[in-house]
């Protein structure tokens, strides 16, 4: 899978709206008390969070001081480091998806209208296209429009689907899909599961129990416990994913919709709050669109959009 590719592209709207107007800050303005002040209200505005962009000011404050910089040009390039910094300080950011058990099952949790659905789809795409053999397993039992929507992937991409009837046990269905990977010899199962409001203590008892079944199965558990979170919510995503981290044990997180975003700034937040990796960003509709996380090729696009022409290797 080609990572980042025409990433400046599928960026371009959170560029504009969002980091275009940071970088612009960083071109030809003095750093004076107006500029210092102008940073802080973009960073929070775009949904960074008063805390981190205090700690972030902070820090960038210092490095203007102890080495004299007089230029923005050069601010620009050190706030850079510092954000690549805070990404790549979290174990596992834009790691691919573990696959050494056998079977390898991922989870995919979140609320309803997340993107899980679509995620499944998407990340067994590229897992039989880099060579894998993968079972979907349609566990969203609660919407019958999930299940069909599975089933469409398992078509296109020629995966088989496991599912039953709607209103059936979302437990049971990853467990008729783990003894399916077994019996054909497959390594990687990527299960669907509900997504009903988060606030909801039957869905994280019910979630507890898929993995608890995966668990029974596989001494190890899950390979994979991926939260998806749609990045379009902004700071409602934090509430759903603080529940969904003290109910299951978390291995990363899958941002949906960021090509879609005004407030690219979620993205810094949720690692620096949770201290979970980023695994994938969605950047459009097709398969080949979620991609992996890369912390320095994201930043630099994010922050020199319109100040350069060079490609983002």
């Amino acid at each position: 899978m080609a990572l980042w590719s025409s990433l400046k592209e599928k960026l371009k709207g959170v560029t504009e709206r969002w980091s275009g107007g940071i970088a612009g800050l960083f071109s030809g303005r003095s750093i004076d008390d107006a500029f210092w002040e102008e940073l802080e209200e973009r960073l929070i505005a775009g949904d960074v969070g008063i805390s981190l962009t205090e700690r972030l000011l902070e820090r960038l404050r210092d490095e203007h001081r102890t080495k004299r910089i007089r230029e923005t040009e050069a601010l620009r390039n050190v706030f850079v480091e510092i954000l690549v910094e805070l990404l790549e300080s979290v174990p596992g950011m834009g790691a691919p998806l573990r696959s050494d058990l056998s079977p390898s099952v991922v989870l995919l949790i979140g609320v309803n209208g997340s993107g899980k659905t679509t995620t499944a789809g998407k990340l067994a795409f590229q897992a039989k296209h880099e060579g894998r053999s993968v079972l979907l397993a349609a566990a969203d039992t609660y919407r019958a429009a999930a299940i069909d929507q599975l089933k469409i992937w398992g078509e296109r991409t020629g995966i088989r689907v496991i599912a039953q009837e709607p209103g059936s046990d979302s437990a049971a269905v990853v467990f008729d899909a783990v003894r399916a990977a077994r019996a054909s010899d497959c390594r990687m199962v990527i299960a669907d599961t509900a997504g009903r409001l988060h606030t909801k203590h039957n869905l994280m008892e019910e979630l507890q129990k898929v993995h608890r079944v995966v668990s029974r199965e596989i001494p190890e558990g899950p390979a994979e416990v991926l939260l998806v979170l749609d990045a379009v919510m902004g700071q409602n995503a934090f509430r759903q994913a603080e529940a969904f981290n003290a109910a299951l044990p978390l291995t990363g997180i899958v941002l949906t919709k960021y090509d879609n975003t005004a407030k690219g700034g979620i993205l810094l937040s949720v690692v620096d709050s949770l201290h979970l990796p980023i695994r994938y960003v969605g950047l459009g509709e097709t398969a080949e669109d979620l991609q992996l996380f890369a912390p320095r090729n994201f930043v630099e696009t994010l922050l020199k959009e319109g100040k350069t022409d060079e490609p983002v290797q």
